[in-house]
Formats: structure tokens, sequence, C-alpha cells
């Protein structure tokens, strides 16, 4: 027999079934929310990739217009054939299906799609995914490190993470290998610029070396950071974009960083003959003060009038940019 101790009192029973029943209400209304917000932004980044899509001429990815093309722009099919993903997984994209999007294929469609860095954030807030190339700014360099590197000049000098990003730079080093603060701040890494920029690479004397070595580096700092999409990405777009780096990650050469002579023909000022010192700033996330220092008498002239030079091109583009905001 059940005693009274033991019966749930009706009115007990009936406020936990309500309550069961709210909360199971909540859930489903903040789900529904959530899905409702989900399709939202999924057709909002389906209709953005379609407008950037359409500016883009044939011409500009060095593609043939052709005489029957209707399309403005570029087709379905071109951009996905030049971010390297399926024409049908695409379409989907611009279909607002619910599908997932890596940061490697939202990086290869900003670079396809020629979004500047305003548009390239609007795009991976639309898809929900953060952003992994370094930012205009690095809050991990302080005031002090920007202050020393601009003490530094006219010696030319750099702050690089071990994946070779470049998060801050003085005067001097913005126009040693080429006019950095014209390259995207995705951009600048000096393994992408050393693989693909034709003037970085120009700059370098002994260029096939310094590329053996420093994917031989990056192979020896990756070792630590296999799963982080940001290196990932990395080497997928060196891998894409550059044969001669795909010869050497293939070597599977690992190396240290070390201290070395290095030569620069630099268009403005000529030979320039430095070594190369790395300053560790953080040595668990591989911040690195990198600096050039002259190894003769004519290099420190002539670094001397580099400065000079950069100093009066920075004037030149403030005075620039003064004019438009005007």
């Amino acid at each position: 027999m059940t005693t009274m101790a033991q019966q749930t009192p009706p009115a007990a029973a009936t406020a936990a079934t309500a309550a069961t029943a709210a909360t199971a209400a909540t859930a489903t209304t903040t789900a529904t929310a959530a899905a409702g917000r989900s399709e939202v932004r999924r057709h909002e980044l389906a209709a953005f990739l379609r407008s950037r899509r359409e500016r883009i001429t044939p011409e500009q990815v060095g593609l043939p217009r052709g005489a029957r093309r209707r399309t403005p722009g570029l087709r379905r099919e071109e951009v996905a054939h030049l971010s390297a993903v399926g024409v049908t997984w695409y379409t989907w994209l611009e279909q607002s299906r619910d599908i997932h999007v890596s940061v490697q294929v939202l990086d290869a469609l900003a670079r396809t799609l020629m979004l500047d860095p305003s548009e390239r954030a609007h795009l991976f807030q639309l898809a929900g995914a953060a952003d992994p190339t370094p930012a205009s700014s690095c809050a991990g360099v302080t005031d002090a490190v920007r202050e020393l590197l601009d003490q530094l000049d006219p010696l030319p000098a750099c702050v690089q993470n071990s994946r070779y990003d470049i998060l801050a730079y003085n005067r001097t080093y913005a126009h040693l290998l080429c006019d950095l603060d014209a390259i995207p701040p995705e951009d600048r890494n000096c393994m992408v610029l050393i693989h693909t920029h034709p003037q970085w690479r120009e700059s370098v004397v002994h260029l096939e070396e310094s590329m053996r070595l420093m994917a031989a580096k990056l192979r020896a700092s990756m070792a630590g950071h296999l799963s982080e999409p940001a290196w990932k990405m990395l080497v997928k777009r060196l891998q894409t974009e550059s044969p001669e780096f795909r010869e050497n990650w293939e070597r599977y050469e690992v190396v240290v960083g070390r201290s070395k002579v290095k030569e620069f023909r630099n268009p403005h000022v000529g030979l320039l003959t430095v070594t190369h010192t790395d300053l560790w700033l953080s040595p668990e996330q591989g911040a690195r003060m990198v600096t050039y220092a002259p190894q003769n008498a004519q290099t420190r002239e002539r670094l001397e009038k580099l400065y000079a030079y950069a100093r009066s091109a920075a004037a030149a583009r403030g005075a620039v940019a003064a004019g438009v905001t005007r």
C-alpha cells in the first residue's frame, strides 16, 4: 500500500508538469529564433557573394571575356574554379543552403573576389567565422614595441610571428623589399611575398636558398600548430600558388632560427648587405623583432638614404590621404 508520504500532491504534480512544458517551450522558441537568424545570415551571405561576383570582370582575373557572355562579372563556375572549390558547393552557397564553410574556403573566396579589408571582415562575419589572418594591427604589439621600431630607423626592423606574418614595421623596412604599405594587411606575410610578389622576389639576392630555408623554418615552427586553421590555410595557399614552395615543402626539412648575413637589391639605393638578427619578444607565441644591421659603411649610408626616401614617401601618401578626406 502506498502511504500518504509517498503520494505526490496533485497540485505539485501539476506545477512540475507546467514547469517542464514551459522549459521545453522556451528551448523550442530559442532554437527557432537561432534558426531564423542563421537563415537570415545565409541569405545575406548569398546576396553579398553574388554582388561581389558580378562586379569582377573576367579580364581582372586573367580570363577571356568571350563573345557570348551574358552574365555580368564572373560566372559561378569561374569563381569556384579560381577558389579551388566545387561548382555545386559554391552554387549551394549562393542559394543560401545550410552548409558549413571553412575559413580556408572563405579566404580563397575573399581573394578571388578581390575583397578589401572591410569586405573581407564582413564576409567572415556573415559566415560566422573568425578570420585567422593577421589584422592591420596586432594587440600583441605594444606602443613601447612600436616606439622601439621607430627608434631603430634607419635600420630596417619589423615584428613577425613564427608564421612569418608581419605585424608591425618601421619606415625603412616598409621600403626594403617592396612598398609594404601598398600590400593588404592580410597579405603581409614573408612566405607569401617571397613566393608570389615580383618586386619582393627581385629584391632577394639569394632567392632559391632563402625560399628553401624559410620553408624548413616554417615546417619546424608548424609542429606546435598543426591543427590551427591559420597555419593550414597559409600552407594550402602557398602550395596552390607556388611550385617552388611545393617542392621545398615536400623535402620535409626542418631548421631552427639563426642569424645570417643577407643581401638585398633595393630599387631606390642599390645593393644592401646586412646582418639578420631575431630578438624574441614572446617565445611561446613566436613573436620576434627582426632587425637588419649594416655589414659595411656603404650599406649604412644607403640605409640612411632609404630612410630619407621612406619619410618623403610617407609624407606624400599622407598629403594625398588628407586631400581625399577634405
